[in-house]
């Protein structure tokens, strides 16, 4: 099985320099054809979108009307219609309970497809996902401590949001020290993410067989599984905003992207500064992967698959890349986050779940399409 996934990162990486060497450069889009190639899946995949998160808002244990539904949003976001001519319990269900998890939901898979896009294009490895930095174990280090220390009640909304986001934080200032902010090459990155994460799993771990309370052990448990069920507005509106400032920043670096996946040697033959950009790069990532996994928990595989099938669609430039990515991780989140609520309603399941379940298959898949790139 090793054998066959190095087989497949060399072909991946000669793929990408191929891709690189054709980059050219400034617009969003570049290339008469590739451009409106680009253009295209980015319209289509906005609009998959767009209508998954109507769809989302509403399907539930109580059905809505979809044109009901635009107008309570219609209503709160412009004020049109003045007076609503549905009930106040239809409002509250739109608003207030369905939103901010939408909003969430479509802002932490963009987020986590872009950093998935990024790291295997700096570590150049296409099995590479947001949360090799072991960024996220920091982030659950830092919700176990609250959530066992504090309980349950105490350790809501942004408490437990602050101290994940905290904790996030801590473990990539733990990697860059020891990777060494002047070597932080693929390898090192990896590796350190690796102990970091391992590390501070365990830490996790120890957290839950401590506890005195059950109910505190099973927050932790459905927490790590990642879940959008205890969203609020607060911290939807802040991975909302979140979302657009991570793809501009790391929109600013494509062209770096393309010249970094090709391998170190070409990438500094066109001027890049290596070692800075991927520094650079993995503090960006880091940041946005701290905010999703401090509203969300650990949300598996998005970063991973996601970026594959935006290349499938659009190819490597990273400049098209990266936006139909971002879409395409906010709709499988949404879908994601309604299979959740519905497949065992009233009850919900954790949507990490989910996710895993599409993206374990998804890893045997690579394997068999480099098996049959071989014959």
């Amino acid at each position: 099985m090793f054998s066959e996934v190095k087989g497949y990162w060399h072909r991946w990486n000669g793929k990408h320099a191929k891709a690189a060497s054709r980059h050219t450069g400034g617009a969003i889009f570049s290339g008469s054809q590739a451009d409106s190639r680009a253009l295209f899946y980015a319209l289509v995949t906005f609009t998959l979108m767009v209508c998954a998160a109507v769809f989302s808002a509403a399907t539930g244990t109580v059905s809505i009307e979809p044109l009901t539904v635009l107008e309570v949003l219609s209503h709160h976001v412009i004020g049109i219609p003045e007076k609503p001519t549905w009930s106040a319990h239809i409002d509250a269900i739109v608003w207030l309970a369905r939103m901010p998890r939408i909003i969430m939901a479509m802002a932490s898979g963009m987020i986590l497809a872009i950093a998935g896009a990024v790291l295997q294009a700096i570590v150049r490895n296409p099995l590479a996902d947001p949360y090799i930095l072991g960024v996220n174990s920091g982030a659950s280090v830092g919700a176990a401590l609250i959530l066992s220390g504090f309980g349950v009640s105490v350790a809501g909304g942004l408490y437990l949001s602050g101290a994940a986001f905290v904790g996030a934080i801590l473990a990539m200032l733990l990697v860059l020290l020891i990777t060494g902010t002047s070597r932080a090459n693929s390898f090192r990155l990896i590796m350190a993410g690796l102990a970091v994460g391992y590390g501070l799993n365990s830490v996790t771990s120890f957290l839950i067989f401590a506890s005195d309370s059950p109910e505190a052990s099973r927050s932790i448990m459905f927490w790590l599984m990642g879940s959008l069920a205890a969203i609020h507005w607060e911290t939807a509106i802040i991975t909302g905003c979140s979302a657009p400032v991570f793809y501009l920043l790391i929109r600013a670096f494509s062209k770096h992207l393309d010249a970094i996946a090709s391998g170190d040697e070409t990438a500094i033959s066109v001027g890049v500064s290596v070692e800075k950009t991927r520094l650079i790069l993995m503090v960006i990532v880091s940041l946005g992967i701290g905010v999703v996994v401090a509203g969300a928990g650990s949300i598996g595989f998005v970063g991973l698959i996601i970026p594959h099938f935006a290349r499938k669609l659009v190819g490597s430039n990273h400049s098209a890349m990266l936006l139909v990515s971002a879409f395409l991780g906010g709709s499988f989140l949404l879908v994601a986050d309604m299979g959740a609520r519905l497949l065992f309603a009233p009850h919900e399941m954790a949507i990490g779940v989910l996710t895993g379940v599409v993206g374990a298959p998804f890893l045997l898949l690579i394997l068999r399409s480099s098996n049959s790139r071989k014959v």
